[in-house]
């Protein structure tokens, strides 16, 4: 059993926004030489998301407004508890509860094992500052 773990450091600008990290995955899952096996990609921020959808545009924007009426932006402490601690991010705890923490794709034949459209997407809720993403990879 052979096991490879990666960072990815974000900076994303905007408040919420999808980044598409499937190429930098499918780099480390390379590098890892590891022909069956699992890769686990994680978002190490509870203000962040990983999941797996289509690379289409349209859709991206459809969850950007389905999350911010699920869980709108507001700074203020009545809204949000979490914002009485000094923070104004109570709605991007929500939308990352949503959208998930992580993703795990089977390795096969050396190369992630994706359903047709698959892609892997880092999602921001509360932008502007460096997070950090996971890939761990195990496998023979």
């Amino acid at each position: 059993m052979k096991s490879l773990t990666r960072h990815l450091t974000l900076h994303v600008p905007k408040r919420m926004d999808f980044v598409n990290i499937t190429s930098q995955v499918a780099e480390a899952v390379v590098e890892s030489e590891i022909q069956e096996g699992l890769c686990l990609v994680n978002a190490m921020h509870i203000t962040a998301s990983v999941f797996i959808n289509d690379d289409e545009p349209g859709l991206h924007r459809d969850y950007q407004r389905w999350l911010e009426e699920l869980a709108p932006f507001d700074a203020s402490p009545e809204r949000y508890h979490h914002n009485r601690t000094g923070e104004d991010n109570g709605d991007a705890h929500h939308k990352r509860q949503i959208m998930g923490r992580e993703v795990v794709v089977a390795i096969t034949e050396g190369a992630l094992d994706f359903g047709p459209w698959e892609q892997i997407f880092y999602g921001e809720f509360d932008g502007g500052r460096d997070k950090r993403v996971m890939i761990k990879i195990i496998g023979e």
